[in-house]
Order: C-alpha cells, then sequence, then structure tokens
C-alpha cells in the first residue's frame, strides 16, 4: 500500500516561502549610512588618483577637474535636475531619499580630508576598490528605496518601469562618460578610469535582480 496523503505531507520538508520582509525605519537609516560612506570613500579614492568612474560619481569627478569646486558640492549641484525627475518618476519617499543621500555624501566628502589622508594610490587599486565601493553604495541604497540621483534615478527607472537591466544602461551611459573624459584626462588615466566603471556597474549587474533580494 502506498504512503498515506497526511504521512507523505508529514515528511516532505516545506519550501520557504519567497516572501519578503519590510525593512523598519532604523534598517533604512543604518542602510543609507553604510551606502553613502561607501560612495564616499569611493570618490575620494578615484579623486587622489585622477580618475573618473561612470554615474553621477562620474560626472562630478570629471566636473572637478575643470570646475574649481569640491566633488562633493559638484556632486549635488548637478543632480538638481534628476531630483525634480525622481519626485515625479519615482515617488516623494525616493525623491526625499535621495535628497538625504546626496547632502550625506557632500557632507563626508567636506569631512573626509580631516578623517583619511592618501599620500599616494596605485590607480590599478583605486579603480578597482573605488569603482566597487561605489557599485556597493549604490546597491545598498537602491534596495532601500533610494538612489545618488542622476543617471542611477534613469536606469533604476528604466529597470522598473521598462524591465530594462540598471546595469545595462548604466554602462551605455558610462561609455558616454568616459568619451567625454578624453578631452580632460590623460589617456592611461582613461584606460583606468574604464575598469572603475566596469568595478562599478558590474555591482549593480549582478546583484540588482528581479528576484534576487526578496527583502523590500
Amino acid at each position: 500500500m502506498g504512503a498515506s496523503p497526511v504521512v507523505s505531507s508529514m515528511t516532505k520538508p516545506e519550501t520557504p516561502s519567497p516572501i519578503g520582509h519590510p525593512h523598519s525605519l532604523t534598517e533604512d537609516i543604518y542602510a543609507l549610512v553604510i551606502g553613502l560612506t561607501f560612495i564616499a570613500i569611493g570618490l575620494l579614492l578615484l579623486k587622489t588618483a585622477g580618475l573618473v568612474t561612470g554615474g553621477i560619481a562620474g560626472i562630478a569627478l570629471l566636473t572637478s577637474y575643470v570646475v574649481p569646486l569640491p566633488v562633493g558640492i559638484i556632486f549635488t549641484l548637478v543632480n538638481v535636475p534628476f531630483f525634480i525627475f525622481a519626485y515625479f518618476a519615482m515617488g516623494w519617499q525616493f525623491a526625499l531619499k535621495t535628497v538625504a543621500v546626496n547632502l550625506g555624501v557632500t557632507s563626508l566628502m567636506t569631512l573626509m580630508p580631516r578623517a583619511l589622508h592618501i599620500d599616494f594610490i596605485n590607480p590599478a587599486f583605486a579603480a578597482l576598490a573605488g569603482g566597487t565601493l561605489c557599485g556597493m553604495g549604490i546597491l545598498a541604497l537602491a534596495r532601500h528605496g533610494a538612489g545618488v540621483g542622476g543617471t542611477g534615478i534613469v536606469t533604476l527607472w528604466l529597470q522598473k518601469k521598462r524591465g530594462i537591466n540598471a546595469g545595462r544602461s548604466q554602462i551605455i551611459i558610462d561609455t558616454v562618460i568616459l568619451l567625454v573624459a578624453m578631452s580632460v584626462i590623460a589617456p592611461n588615466r582613461l584606460a583606468w578610469s574604464a575598469l572603475s566603471a566596469f568595478s562599478m556597474s558590474a555591482m549593480v549587474i549582478a546583484w540588482h535582480r528581479p528576484g534576487r533580494y526578496i527583502g523590500y
């Protein structure tokens, strides 16, 4: 005789339900702090090596080489039009968090020289570590409903509304940024900058996928 349905149901392990649990306010704040700290350190490494990267971070770094303003301030200024887009495209909560993140990055970049001073950094290390840290920061923010603004808002919106992977669309934008950078930085620095942009986008491509993360 075959096993009864009751016995079968008792012996068969149940598959956990893939339903995420909402993040608490404390978890959101903690994630935002971690994310913007990663981004600030990543920007410092790239700036010290004279490199650029992709996204709004790359635009801010690139601008800082031709405009005598701190990277943190430029980071926020170029983001203003994207804040407006974020409000209408992603909602007021996303926009509010994004503004808070930008103010945090600006504040950290202003205070960073008092906390960390780098006399020398290998451009290869700066490209890999700086790009990866920026990517990790962006990922942490995205997981908690925020972003650094700029092109990141556009790519997250495209993924949410059109199903286009944010990392892949970011690569296209980053290519344009690097092409513009050719007129500002040395060719050898451009190559390392391309590596930093790839390192940043690779984090988003690998980990920011529908269904990979069930928290929200």
